[in-house]
């Protein structure tokens, strides 16, 4: 790499992080904890490149972004932020900023994007952009997994764009708040939004009468499965009529709509009618380092709403991030109120949570995967769907060890789980060597708790 680059973070072990790493690679690296110094170093013409954190000392990252734009148009940002809601993601693109990763970052990913922000010789025009919005502060979009992160991403690069969206995943996996927060946050935020079910569709009227209600905003089929063939042919024949003043198309599904056309049982014009962009929202039990996040969000805004602070004691902790929540993000949010409201002490301990969960289904299945589904072609479609999140550019480099992690990860966890904590049943179980079985939990970071199973 060859350029100038400008670092602004609070964190001194960023800083000097990056600094070790940038000056390695050939730059020349500025740094400072300062957002004032930075926008100074900016107007002195100083950088190739800026890499900045969002909260400052002195300031807001992305509020400085439309600044640093006017004074030195093309100049790339690359925003680091521990902040890992979707909001993030989305102002740092209408803030025009080259790229966004959350805290904590793979160093190896941010200096290949940062190579290439230096080789890339952008012609930007800056733009006015509106002011950050609270509207999604309530959002239970929250997560700092690659998963979620390169959804967020994708759903700020389509969001003022015309393409219909299909917005698939489980239920409560949140597909509903995906595209509420498309519509609040696109160009069209100040149209209506319209959710429609098949009963809408339904008389000589029903079409036209939807086209009205949502005009130029968002039109929203929810479930669109279990729409029956008269109201799927009545919503082709919609689409077919969308003029200039069109609303933006958008359809949520928890079924594999595919599949379902395959079998027959969905109208295949329909289908790539509906398919411009599909996003997947992943379940919890592909985000298991986001369940306490989530947990500790739905508590947070508890307090702010009622002014009572309870938090989840480590043992509650460990309970809420291994079990499989089959209802999940809708589940988890739910079971916190419930917490909130037959909890009496400040912290709530687990017992307390496995009064409520004691009696529910540790897991569901698959969504589309069948009882007949082998592990193989489970695995499969999840990794295509891990793919096809990043929008068609490849993944980080290092694909092979992070799969590898995640299947291997789970594995232990959940033998772990069915032992009670017991490593030596678990190895057996396992059919590995115990030693082998105490490197790969120190190596992957799994908590072990000899415990009651849940049943």
């Amino acid at each position: 790499m060859d350029g100038t680059v400008l670092v602004a973070d609070d964190d001194r072990t960023i800083r000097t992080v990056l600094t070790q790493a940038l000056t390695r690679a050939g730059c020349k690296v500025h740094a400072t904890s300062s957002l004032t110094t930075l926008m100074r170093w900016v107007e002195e013409g100083k950088g190739d490149l800026v890499i900045s954190d969002v909260i400052m000392p002195d300031g807001n990252g992305l509020e400085a972004l439309p600044q640093i734009s006017k004074l030195r148009p093309g100049l790339p940002v690359i925003v680091i932020s521990a902040q890992n809601t979707i909001m993030t993601a989305i102002q740092a693109a209408e803030a025009e900023a080259y790229d966004y990763l959350p805290k904590p970052f793979d160093l190896p990913d941010l200096m290949k994007r940062s190579a290439r922000a230096l080789d890339l010789k952008r012609r930007v025009q800056p733009r006015a952009i509106s002011s950050p919005r609270d509207a999604g502060d309530d959002l239970p979009l929250v997560g700092r997994t690659a998963v979620m992160q390169a959804l967020y991403r994708l759903v700020a690069r389509v969001m003022n764009t015309d393409l219909a969206v299909l917005i698939t995943g489980e239920s409560g996996t949140g597909k509903s708040l995906i595209a509420r927060a498309i519509h609040d946050f696109s160009d069209r935020r100040s149209q209506p939004f319209v959710v429609a079910q098949s009963a809408d569709l339904a008389g000589v009227e029903g079409p036209s009468s939807l086209m009205a209600r949502a005009k130029g905003g968002s039109l929203v089929f929810d479930e669109i499965a279990d729409f029956d063939d008269d109201a799927q042919a009545r919503i082709v024949r919609m689409l077919d009529l969308f003029g200039d003043s069109a609303p933006r198309v958008m359809a949520t599904s928890q079924s594999d709509l595919s599949s379902r056309m395959e079998a027959g049982q969905f109208r295949q014009d329909l289908f790539y009618r509906l398919g411009g962009v599909t996003l997947n929202v992943p379940s919890l039990r592909e985000r298991v380092d986001d369940i306490t996040l989530l947990a500790d969000h739905f508590l947070a805004r508890s307090e702010r709403e009622s002014g009572v602070t309870r938090r989840l004691s480590a043992e509650a902790r460990d309970l809420v991030r291994a079990y499989s929540w089959p209802g999940n993000v809708r589940q988890l949010e739910n079971t916190v109120r419930r917490l909130l409201v037959t909890s009496a002490e400040p912290e709530i301990a687990r017992a307390e949570i496995e009064a409520v969960l004691g009696n529910q289904p540790a897991l569901e299945p698959l969504r589309g995967g069948g009882e007949s589904e082998k592990l193989s072609a489970s695995v499969a479609r999840h990794l295509k769907r891990y793919f096809d999140l990043h929008g068609g550019a490849l993944p980080p480099p290092g694909v092979y060890t992070r799969i590898l992690r995640e299947v291997e990860a789970p594995l232990i966890e959940i033998a772990l789980d069915a032992t009670a904590g017991n490593q030596a049943r678990c190895a057996e179980l396992l059919g590995i060597n115990r030693n082998t079985l105490r490197k790969k939990i120190t190596d992957l970071d799994i908590r072990v708790t000899r415990r009651r199973k849940l049943m």
